[in-house]
């Protein structure tokens, strides 16, 4: 929840009002107020995608490979040498 320091936002939504019964009763049944529901439901959901997004789930394996390639890294191709040129030459001022 907030603190008394964060600033309070206001954030509405239109449902269907079976829907809106649904979240009241899983509210109630949980000791929950409507808002404290949806704000913790949709809290976890939010830290959940996010941890997801930003997190990278390896297999030993994979970790392994991952390690060895930051360690060792292959040596520039042609490819990449133009690239970075070409990144140099608008980068530059």
């Amino acid at each position: 929840m907030a603190t008394k320091a964060e600033k309070i936002a206001r954030l509405e939504a239109r449902i269907p009002a079976r829907q809106k019964t649904m979240l009241q009763r899983a509210a109630a049944l949980q000791g929950q107020s409507l808002t404290e529901f949806i704000l913790s439901a949709t809290t976890a959901k939010a830290k959940e995608v996010i941890r997801d997004y930003e997190f990278i789930d390896l297999n030993l394996a994979d970790q392994l490979a991952f390690a060895e390639s930051l360690l060792h890294p292959p040596k520039p191709n042609k490819k990449l040498r133009q690239a970075a040129s070409r990144h140099k030459a608008k980068t530059d001022p």
